[in-house]
C-alpha cells in the first residue's frame, strides 16, 4: 500500500527527530554506522539480488556487481568522513598584523543540512536507489534519509529498506535515521515537507522537473539535486576515423547496448566523417553479431522507446543502418542522419532513446563538429576518439561548457565511484553544478557555518585547536591532515 500523507507526515517528523540526536556523532561513529549497513547489505546480497532480478529483469552477474559497487561506495564514504574532508574545516585564529587590518578568530565548518528526501532510480535499482548514492552521501554527511521507492522494484526497495535500518539499530544509531515511503501522494508531500531540507532525485527530464519547480515552488525553496539523464556524445575526428574504424564501432556498439542501453551516460550520438555508411552498417552488424537482447526494466519504460525511436526513425532526414525491432527483449537500432539535417532539425540530437538504440549522423567536413557541439544540449558527458595529433583545443573546450566529464579515447558506461570522479552536468542533464557519485557527492547536503570569536570551550570539536576527532583542518591557509594508522 501507498504511503499516506499523514504517515509520511510522521516519517519525515521522527526523521528530523534522529537527526537532531545524531547530528552530533562523531566522524568514526558515523562511519561505523555506514560500514554497518554495507556489511548487512553483503550478508543479504543472495536474497537481494534474487529479488532484484525478477523485478528488474537485469541478469544476476550484473546485479551482483551493482550491489558490490554500493557496498564499496559507503565504505568508501566510512573512510573520507573518518578523515573530515566533507568538513572543510577552517580555522582563521586571531592576527593583529592581518594585511587588510587586523583579523578577528574565525573558524567555519560544514553542517548537515536535516532531513533529506531522495527519490531513486528505476534502471540501478542498487546503486542508484534506496541506499544508493544519494542516500548513502546524505547519511555520510550527517543527514537523515526518507527514501521514495520507485516503483519499478518495490518488494526490493522494501527489503533493502529493512536491511539498512535492521543496521543502523544494530549499532545504536537512533530511530527513524532512515526510513521509506511509497506512492505519488507520500513523494509530493516529500518534497512540500517543511522539514525536509534538501531533494536527491535521479529520473526522467519530465519528471524530475516537475519536482524541481515544485521544491523551489516552497515558501522555503531548498535545494535540488536532480540527475535527469543526457545523450552523452561521440564526437569521432577525421584522423581516428581514418586510423581505428572498425575498433571506434565495436566500442560503440558494445556500449550503447551495454545493460540494454539503460545507462544515463550511453553514448546515443555518434559524429563520424561522412562516406563509409556501408562500412558502419557492414561493421556494425559484425559487432552486433552474437548480441542477446533481454527484456527492458518495465513496460513503461519499454512503450518509452518504441515511442522515442519511432519518433526519430520517422523523420523524412533520417534512415536506419541498423533496423532492429521492439519485441518483448528489443534487438539494437542504430539510425543514421547528416549535419545538414541535424542543423535545421536540432532537436533530433536532444532526444534521449532509453534502450539499445543510437544515432549516427556524418559529417562532411571536421571544422563543423564545433558548431554542431554548440547545438547541444547539457550532457552528463562527451567524448573524444581522436589522434594525439589533431588540434581539438576549441572542440575540448566546448564540450567542457556543455557536460560534466569529458571522455578521450573512451567510452561513457561505466561510472566509478572515486574521489575525482564527477557525475553531473548542465541543465537538462542535471539540475546542478554537483556531482551524484564520487565522495564529493557527500558536500551536497551540507552547508558552511562560521563562529567568529567563540571561546575554545564553545566551539565545536572540528574547529577546536586540540582537534579531538583527529580530523584534517585548514589552519591559518595551511592544512594539517593528522596520520592515521586506523578506523
Amino acid at each position: 500500500m501507498s504511503t499516506t500523507v499523514e504517515d509520511l507526515n510522521a516519517i519525515v517528523e521522527a526523521a528530523h527527530a534522529a537527526f537532531d540526536k545524531a547530528r552530533a556523532a562523531s566522524p568514526g561513529t558515523r562511519a561505523a554506522w555506514l560500514e554497518a549497513i554495507a556489511d548487512a547489505l553483503d550478508a543479504d546480497a543472495a536474497a537481494l539480488v534474487d529479488i532484484a532480478a525478477r523485478e528488474t529483469h537485469l541478469t544476476i552477474p550484473r546485479l551482483q556487481g551493482e550491489l558490490r559497487r554500493t557496498t564499496f561506495q559507503l565504505r568508501l564514504f566510512a573512510d573520507e568522513i573518518r578523515r573530515g574532508e566533507h568538513l572543510d574545516a577552517t580555522i582563521d585564529h586571531a592576527d593583529e598584523h592581518w594585511g587588510m587590518g587586523p583579523r578577528p578568530d574565525i573558524r567555519r565548518v560544514n553542517v548537515p543540512l536535516g532531513v533529506v528526501g531522495v527519490f531513486g532510480a528505476s534502471n540501478f535499482p542498487f546503486a542508484f536507489s534506496v541506499i544508493g548514492g544519494d542516500s548513502a552521501s546524505a547519511l555520510a554527511a550527517g543527514c537523515a534519509v526518507v527514501h521514495k521507492a520507485h516503483d519499478g522494484h518495490l518488494d526490493l526497495a522494501a527489503r533493502t529498506a529493512e536491511v539498512v535500518a535492521a543496521a543502523l539499530d544494530a549499532v545504536g544509531a537512533p530511530a527513524g535515521l532512515f526510513a521509506l515511503v511509497t506512492g505519488r501522494p507520500a513523494a509530493e508531500a516529500l518534497v512540500d515537507h517543511p522539514l525536509v531540507k534538501a531533494i536527491g532525485f535521479t529520473g526522467s527530464t519530465t519528471g524530475g522537473r516537475a519536482l524541481f519547480d515544485r521544491a523551489a515552488a516552497r515558501p522555503e525553496p531548498i535545494p535540488f539535486y536532480g540527475e535527469l539523464g543526457g545523450i552523452n556524445a561521440v564526437f569521432v575526428t577525421e584522423n581516428a576515423w581514418a586510423s581505428r574504424r572498425d575498433d571506434i564501432l565495436a566500442g560503440y556498439a558494445q556500449s550503447f547496448t551495454l545493460g540494454m542501453g539503460q545507462f544515463c551516460t550511453k553514448p546515443g550520438l555518434l559524429f563520424v566523417p561522412a562516406g563509409d555508411t556501408d562500412a558502419i552498417a557492414s561493421a556494425l552488424a559484425c559487432a552486433l553479431d552474437g548480441f542477446e537482447p533481454t527484456r527492458l526494466l518495465n513496460d513503461r519504460l519499454h512503450d518509452g522507446y518504441r515511442a522515442a525511436v519511432s519518433t526519430i526513425r520517422g523523420d523524412a532526414g533520417v534512415d536506419a543502418i541498423v533496423e532492429g525491432d521492439f519485441a518483448t527483449t528489443p534487438s539494437p537500432t542504430v539510425l543514421r542522419t547528416t549535419t545538414t539535417h541535424v542543423r535545421a532539425n536540432p532537436e533530433l540530437v536532444r532526444q534521449e532513446m532509453f534502450g539499445p538504440a543510437s544515432l549516427v549522423v556524418e559529417y562532411d567536413s571536421e571544422s563543423e563538429l564545433l558548431g554542431l557541439a554548440k547545438i547541444l544540449e547539457g550532457q552528463l558527458t562527451t567524448t573524444l576518439q581522436a589522434e594525439d595529433a589533431d588540434d581539438v583545443t576549441e572542440l575540448t573546450a566546448v564540450l567542457a561548457d556543455i557536460s560534466g566529464r569529458v571522455l578521450w579515447n573512451g567510452w561513457p558506461t561505466g561510472v566509478t565511484v572515486s574521489y575525482a570522479q564527477h557525475h553531473g552536468g548542465p541543465y537538462p542533464a542535471t539540475t546542478s553544478g554537483t556531482t551524484s557519485v564520487g565522495t564529493a557527492a557527500i558536500h551536497r547536503f551540507v552547508r558552511p557555518v562560521g563562529y567568529q570569536s567563540f571561546p575554545p570551550s564553545r566551539l565545536p570539536e572540528p574547529l577546536q585547536d586540540a582537534n579531538p576527532w583527529g580530523i584534517a583542518q585548514r589552519v591559518d591557509g595551511s592544512w594539517i591532515r593528522p596520520i592515521r594508522t586506523g578506523k
